[in-house]
């Protein structure tokens, strides 16, 4: 019954915020749009995935995804064997830019503030920033880091209790179809983050942390993260033995 409580308040609430972007006329953009795009998808969905800003199509349709980009993002999507319906998706900045130019500040914060409020009130487990401008807006106010190397692409990052996975955007196979394999295989480890470690109920780390013994962010970034990057994760379905004290990374912590 609490679940469908709070579920609805979810809806009510997603809508009140919706009709608001709508309707904004807060900058230049709302002269040159036709819809202000609002996010979609599977609200109870452990991934929220934020891209940049709609393109003509997505401008013209009000929908998320439709264009050029839509059909990579898709093909992305069924390489990964995720359901774009059972994820949360949605961008930015909210209004297509002219010419497809950069934000300019005052609207990056202001559409930043429907993103933030768009967070708060459907509270993700992990954001999934879609491409440089959404990483940096992302990072800066989640992570409290400015910059974003090349680095931090396809890895996951943990801070303020969210959980952050910055990938390229799809529109980069437009430019660089090069990178098409290494993309698949980033976007492949977002069904891992679908779901929690399935040992996790029994495994030594659950303990330990509900001891207090170990920090969270080993759960968030392993059991219920990259667990299949996990090494006490890769030894146990290959029957090999391991002590209660390794850590995820294959460390020996002798403090356990």
């Amino acid at each position: 019954m609490d679940n469908i409580f709070q579920k609805n308040e979810i809806l009510t609430n997603l809508e009140s915020l919706n009709r608001e972007i709508k309707n904004c006329k807060k900058c230049r953009l709302s002269a040159t749009r036709s819809n202000a795009i609002c996010g979609e998808g599977n609200i109870n969905s452990r991934l929220f995935l934020i891209a940049q800003a709609p393109g003509e199509t997505e401008d013209r349709m009000g929908r998320m995804f439709l264009g050029p980009t839509g059909k990579i993002i898709d093909e992305l999507f069924g390489a990964a064997r995720i359901n774009r319906n059972d994820i949360y998706m949605t961008n930015l900045i909210k209004c297509m830019l002219p010419g497809y130019r950069k934000p300019l500040p005052d609207e990056t914060e202001i559409c930043g503030k429907y993103l933030d409020e768009e967070i708060r009130i459907i509270k993700p487990d992990i954001l999934v920033p879609l491409g440089n401008l959404a990483a940096r807006y992302v990072f800066r106010r989640y992570h409290g880091i400015n910059n974003l190397s090349e680095a931090g692409i396809g890895r996951l990052f943990y801070s303020n209790g969210l959980k952050i996975y910055p990938l390229r955007h799809p529109s980069s196979l437009l430019y660089n179809p090069q990178i098409k394999a290494d993309m698949i295989k980033q976007y492949t480890k977002m069904a891992v983050f679908q779901k929690e470690c399935k040992w996790y109920p029994v495994c030594p780390m659950k303990y330990f942390f509900e001891q207090g013994k170990l920090d969270k962010k080993w759960i968030e970034l392993y059991c219920k993260g990259d667990w299949l990057n996990c090494v006490r994760y890769q030894m146990e379905e290959n029957f090999q033995y391991h002590p209660d004290n390794m850590l995820p990374d294959g460390s020996i912590d002798k403090r356990l």
